[in-house]
């Protein structure tokens, strides 16, 4: 044997054995990460006790069923679960031939998730109570406004949803109208036609001629907060726990876990968007970058694609179709082009 020969093999035997090494290292930590999570945590799914395991990028605890399928995901500081329930699907055939088929069901927590929750006798009867439920979640919430969508109202008569439109008499999400005048989108208060007082003692009172429209941070407000339970704000301000008025101070907000941070370019990467998440554009119509337009994230339509639904004036209301914009985060379409964070509340 050549003195290179020998050289050879020393070093594939060296190189073989840090393989090995390596892949025992990950299999341990691995396994030490998942025993901390206390396994089962007492809680019982149709295919036997859950296992929680902590993940990361970003950090959270995903619940395996005994097959080792995850059934629910949870991120820290978020209060936003991904639960896997039936399938279903979302359409709008009058914009679009793509379709979401999801089994994904998004639901809020009562509180921001924190590593070590699934021992929380908070956390066990809520997920008790919303495993294989089919009451609406945030992605059927967010449905109940597109057109067609059938009117519902409360024992008081206030209607609560239906067919959404844009606001009338703006351009966009900056508050600019059409012959210059100044004048702020529809908020949810506007689209229910009732005043609103807000933690701060704030009182809104909706617009006449607003009635059953918002913009699309309203929208946002309108599936999250008044639907869904999520704390608003009457405005703009870093004081206070609620969700923002405008898209832009909801991407530079506090709220949530930035699943994509906020920058001045296009993401390289969205594989880490789960249904659910807030997503942000940056729109011509506002100067400086700023953000403009806010959207809800689907998942992954029929054809591969990750698809989004939001209020816009191009397609005149809620829409997950591409009147107006491709509804896309990938490809060289206006929004896909404009996406610049996401966000899990």
């Amino acid at each position: 044997m050549t003195r290179n020969s020998a050289l050879f093999l020393v070093t594939a035997v060296l190189l073989t054995a840090s393989c090995v090494l390596t892949v025992r290292f990950r299999h341990h930590t691995d396994h030490a990460e998942a025993s901390q999570a206390s396994p089962g945590a007492g809680i019982q799914a149709s295919s036997g006790q859950l296992h929680f395991e902590r993940i990361g990028n970003p950090a959270r605890t995903v619940a395996r069923d005994r097959h080792g399928t995850v059934i629910a995901t949870f991120t820290d500081g978020a209060r936003t679960a991904v639960l896997t329930g039936p399938s279903r699907t979302f359409a709008e055939p009058r914009t679009t031939d793509a379709q979401v088929v999801t089994k994904s069901w998004v639901r809020l927590l009562p509180k921001a998730w924190a590593r070590g929750a699934e021992r929380s006798d908070w956390f066990k009867t809520w997920l008790r109570s919303r495993l294989g439920s089919r009451d609406p979640d945030i992605l059927a919430t967010a449905f109940d406004y597109m057109a067609g969508a059938p009117a519902r109202t409360t024992a008081a008569g206030v209607t609560y949803s239906g067919a959404a439109r844009y606001t009338p008499g703006t351009t966009s999400d900056s508050g600019r109208a059409l012959q210059g005048k100044p004048r702020v989108g529809s908020d949810f208060y506007d689209y229910l036609g009732i005043p609103w007082t807000f933690p701060d003692a704030v009182t809104r009172r909706p617009e006449k001629d607003r009635s059953r429209s918002v913009d699309s941070s309203g929208y946002v407000r309108l599936v999250y907060g008044y639907r869904s339970g999520f704390p608003l704000n009457s405005r703009d301000s870093a004081a206070g726990s609620g969700l923002q008025r405008t898209a832009d101070a909801i991407a530079h907000g506090r709220l949530g876990v930035p699943v994509i941070p906020l920058t001045d370019r296009r993401p390289a990467v969205i594989q880490q968007l789960q249904p659910g998440d807030l997503v942000f554009f940056r729109t011509r119509e506002l100067p400086g970058g700023r953000i403009g337009h806010i959207g809800i994230y689907l998942g992954l339509d029929t054809a591969d694609h990750p698809r989004f639904i939001s209020s816009r004036k191009s397609a005149g209301g809620p829409t997950m179709g591409d009147k107006g914009g491709t509804s896309r985060l990938d490809g060289d379409g206006y929004y896909a082009q404009g996406l610049r964070a996401a966000r899990r509340l």
